[in-house]
């Protein structure tokens, strides 16, 4: 299974990773790490997460405030934010195919 991510969420992602380094030299690699960690956990168990909408669910990121909220299908997965959830919920839907 392969997974590709909605343009806004790449940035997001590459925005979190610049945040956290800038924090602590090595946080940024650390939440990289923890990020993909939590897309093989997607790809395992597609439909285990939390579901968000019919077609839309949520992976809690460890030891960051974040989740993945992406869209399964036979042979993708479509990532499609890295959230940060103290954002406002739901400012993503507007990326739904």
């Amino acid at each position: 299974m392969k997974f590709f991510f909605h343009e806004l969420a790449e940035e997001e992602f590459l925005n979190t990773i610049e945040y956290y380094e800038g924090c602590r030299t090595g946080l940024g690699l650390e939440f990289t790490q923890e990020v993909n960690d939590t897309i093989k956990r997607i790809i395992q168990f597609p439909e285990a997460w939390s579901a968000m909408s019919k077609n839309t669910r949520r992976c809690l990121i460890n030891r960051f405030p974040f989740g993945i909220i992406y869209q399964a299908t036979t042979h993708n997965i479509y990532i499609i934010a890295v959230a940060d959830l103290r954002r406002k919920p739901g400012y993503w839907q507007v990326r739904l195919k």
